[in-house]
């Protein structure tokens, strides 16, 4: 008998089945590219001065980049959000230091909406071809929107104004402030882009050689660009020198209430000029050709008042040199921030009226809303300040000196236009006294390196209470004071008159910027669109 072995079906081998993610572990892969995000912002503000820390500005975009690369634009909304609080939150600070952290808060909360806004665009073009490229163009559009809306914009944080000691500054005379920051941000994604292809790569075993030249490219070519435009930066006179002499002569005390004590304030100019003109007399210092107050160094109307007239009027003939004061002056009923041109023999002459006045520190927007929100605030604005319509250029002893008045050091037109119409030199008369001892001070100094490089020009910085300055066109500090104190400064600078590509080329870098910005996001709809009907067939 034969015996036929039958076959008997092994059992289905099971599959190990992954294990459970525990609920903790969910919830930190949630809130990790959240924290992300703000922690990367914070990073950002690290880069900014008084700190000399340029370079956190790419692993901060590279983390942002991290973030934000293959999410929905929802998700870049908020996550947009997170890293404009982180950044915008402390390096704003300072704007609350006298009013309290309600304008703070509230002037950061709207800020943060245009990196929130930023955010959602980049998270879309991610996914595009050289999405580093794209992801550039839209920051620096987000900052082109910030600095013009609302209230004629703020563009206090831009990536350029933390670059005046890293090795991107040469771009700024390529093509101002936009293509300077957009080189730091393309550095910062095509870094982030590096270390994604690099991971992947790895994971996976195969290099995409394209996608990680674009990604190597992104990185590199913001480097060798600032290198190459090392040749537009020069301190060398094209029209001689000026010597030239900044007077800090401090407040009776930091804070808003300074201002009431107005005629102090024009005093201690006076007195710290009168100083100066001691020592020239005793050979101590050379002889300026012409002198430099600060913003609000007379807030006593000196064409109203006798007194301050006569108080400038001696100081000038003490100096024996036109001095630049920075005066509160009613006309017609409205009130401006004007510089006015005083020769030691003639009195006052010409006039400049600040035209980009400080919104709810120099006028009050909304007020009956402010009003009912907090009165003291409009206690503190009780008049607003009317703008002016013409660009500053005094000429002074021979010298064209270009006026931008504090705040409008942070506009790029306002000082640009200096420079078109003539200005061999740049002055940034300030008043810095209501923020204290804060970062405001280093932050605008920031600027003013970045304005001399970026229109090859040498800028000097008179402050009430510091810091005052010298600055070279190359951007370097050759002389600075201390902060509330009394102080003077006397130097021979270039002069120049050749205008770098950014002067010349004005808002046309920007507005290409913004048009790659715009063709990116385009590009990245319309691939979304087609995604989706494919997908419905």
């Amino acid at each position: 008998m034969t015996v036929t072995a039958t076959s008997v079906d092994e059992p289905d081998q099971l599959e190990p089945q992954p294990r459970p993610v525990s609920r903790g572990v969910r919830l930190a892969r949630r809130l990790l590219p959240a924290a992300t995000a703000a922690l990367s912002g914070v990073l950002l503000y690290v880069s900014f001065p008084p700190r000399t820390l340029w370079w956190l500005a790419l692993p901060a975009f590279a983390a942002f980049g991290w973030c934000l690369r293959g999410r929905t634009w929802k998700a870049g909304l908020g996550l947009g959000y997170l890293f404009g609080l982180g950044f915008l939150l402390p390096l704003l600070v300072w704007t609350g230091v006298e009013v309290g952290p309600g304008p703070w808060l509230g002037l950061v909360v709207i800020e943060a909406v245009f990196v929130a806004l930023v955010g959602a665009g980049v998270a879309a073009v991610s996914k595009l071809p050289g999405w580093p490229l794209w992801a550039a163009a839209l920051w620096i559009a987000g900052e082109a929107a910030r600095a013009r809306v609302p209230f004629r914009g703020f563009p206090w944080g831009k990536i350029a104004f933390g670059q005046a000691d890293g090795v991107f500054l040469p771009l700024a005379a390529l093509g101002g402030t936009p293509v300077l920051g957009f080189a730091v941000v393309l550095c910062g994604f095509g870094l982030c882009e590096i270390v994604r292809q690099a991971v992947e790569a790895r994971r996976t075993r195969v290099v995409r050689r394209g996608a990680a030249a674009v990604a190597l490219l992104s990185f590199v070519l913001p480097v060798a660009g600032a290198f190459a435009a090392r040749p537009l930066v020069s301190d060398k006179a094209e029209d001689g020198t000026a010597t030239v002499a900044v007077i800090q002569g401090n407040v009776p005390r930091a804070g808003l209430d300074f201002n009431a004590q107005r005629r102090a304030v024009l005093d201690y100019h006076a007195r710290e000029t009168e100083r100066l003109a001691a020592r020239i007399k005793a050979g101590e210092v050379a002889q300026p050709d012409f002198v430099l107050w600060p913003e609000n160094s007379s807030d006593i109307d000196p064409f109203a008042n006798a007194d301050a007239r006569a108080v400038i009027d001696r100081a000038a003939k003490a100096i024996a040199a036109p001095i630049s004061v920075g005066g509160v002056v009613e006309k017609n009923g409205k009130l401006y921030n004007e510089q006015i041109l005083w020769d030691p023999e003639k009195g006052p002459g010409e006039t400049y009226d600040k035209r980009q006045v400080q919104p709810f520190g120099e006028y009050l927007p909304l007020r009956s809303l402010v009003g009912a929100i907090n009165e003291d605030w409009t206690s503190m604005v009780r008049q607003d300040f009317s703008r002016g319509s013409k660009p500053g250029v005094f000429t002074m002893a021979g010298t064209k000196v270009g006026l931008a008045t504090c705040y409008e050091a942070a506009f790029d037109w306002a000082v640009r236009d200096t420079v078109t119409n003539g200005a061999q030199l740049i002055s940034v008369p300030s008043n810095n006294a209501t923020f204290d001892r804060s970062e405001m001070t280093y932050q605008q100094l920031a600027m003013s390196r970045v304005r001399a490089v970026e229109h090859s020009r040498t800028v000097t910085v008179p402050v009430t209470s510091g810091v005052s300055a010298v600055i070279m066109p190359d951007g370097e500090i050759t002389q600075r004071t201390g902060m509330f104190v009394a102080d003077s400064l006397v130097q021979k600078v270039p002069l120049r008159s050749s205008e770098t590509p950014a002067t010349r080329l004005g808002i046309l870098p920007e507005m290409v910027l913004v048009l790659i910005a715009a063709g990116g996001l385009g590009w990245a709809v319309t691939s979304a669109v087609r995604g989706r009907r494919a997908g419905d067939l």
